[in-house]
């Protein structure tokens, strides 16, 4: 028995002392807390480099500008066989069209430029050619917006038509011959600047003021002029003589100008009634200061129905009373259909 209890005490002697040898040899290992794992000696100045990550270049620039075009053809026709008997005539009618819309908005800027070019003519049997259709409208409209609705504009806008218009009578064997001159190119053409406030609610319509606006009226050329008594008799000896001076637009025989100061409004809306019908509408107002009672009017509406990607129909109308022009309310309507490219589809 003492011999087994002498070999548990060597046993237990030796753990005791194997881990008081590992405890000092771990102490000996220890750093001391002063003591320096780098030399500073060592560290060479400047031994750390700076590199630079080269950032590619993307090119990206931003575009305040935004462009739209239209332009297509649009036609009619009808034939009847001789024996036809429930009435009717040949006829055939082309149109040309070309419509450009450029927008410049930054921040609280904003831009925009519209032309708007339409020309046609119809044909029917045993009568003249006759355009029925002839515009020239170019509108250029600058604004600040103070608020998100409204805005301060001043805008210039030309209309005018391209072909000489004329007025057709029949003889007394039923031929058609022209009468007189109507109207021509620049005869008459309309300049107008118009400042005041625009309300814009959203980008399909926009109602503008123009408290300050004025108008200047031009016939220029010979051809469509207002003519006195004499120059009647002179251009036109086979017509039945005029009793007074002529009196076109607003001029008088002689006069080929005239400036009006007034009181505008015009409305603009272009706004998509579903996936492929399109409502574009402009109403315009223009109230002389001189005789606020007796504005002049007019309405321009067009309703353009896609059939495919080219293909449409359009409806268009346009009423105009001025007391310049005529004593009677003036209208225009017609339905066509044509190819009509958009550019950007």
């Amino acid at each position: 028995m003492l011999r087994n209890l002498s070999i548990v005490f060597i046993l237990m002697m030796s753990l005791i002392g194997g881990q008081i040898f590992a405890q000092v040899n771990l102490k000996d290992l220890r750093e001391k807390p002063d003591s320096k794992i780098v030399n500073a000696d060592t560290i060479k100045e400047n031994s750390i480099t700076q590199i630079n990550v080269p950032i590619p270049k993307l090119g990206l620039e931003v575009n305040y500008w935004k462009h739209w075009t239209k332009f297509g053809l649009n036609a009619n026709q009808a034939s009847f066989s001789d024996n036809w008997n429930s009435g009717g005539v040949n006829s055939m009618s082309l149109m040309g069209l070309f419509w450009h819309k450029a927008d410049y908005t930054r921040d609280r800027l904003n831009f925009v430029s519209e032309l708007d070019l339409k020309y046609g003519k119809i044909k029917n049997k045993d009568q003249l050619a006759k355009k029925n259709n002839d515009r020239i409208f170019w509108d250029n409209k600058l604004s600040y917006r103070f608020t998100d609705k409204w805005a301060l504009y001043f805008a210039i806008t030309f209309e005018s038509q391209f072909d000489v218009g004329y007025s057709y009578r029949r003889n007394s064997e039923g031929e058609e011959y022209i009468y007189e001159t109507t109207s021509s190119f620049m005869a008459p053409a309309y300049f107008t600047e118009s400042f005041g406030l625009e309300y814009k609610p959203d980008k399909s319509f926009s109602l503008r003021l123009g408290t300050g606006t004025a108008r200047q009226t031009l016939a220029l050329g010979d051809k469509a002029k207002p003519l006195t008594v004499e120059e009647y008799i002179e251009r036109y000896p086979e017509n039945d003589p005029i009793k007074s001076n002529q009196v076109k637009w607003g001029l008088n025989a002689g006069e080929n100008f005239r400036n009006d100061l007034a009181f505008q409004v015009t409305a603009n809306l272009d706004r998509d009634l579903s996936k492929n019908l399109n409502l574009k509408a402009r109403y315009n107002l223009f109230a002389d200061y001189k005789n606020l009672t007796d504005p002049a009017n007019r309405l321009d509406l067009t309703l353009t129905a896609r059939i495919t990607r080219v293909v449409n129909v359009t409806g268009s109308g346009i009423l105009v009373y001025d007391s310049n022009q005529s004593g009677k309310v003036q209208y225009n309507q017609g339905l066509a259909l044509g190819i009509l490219f958009s550019l950007p589809r």
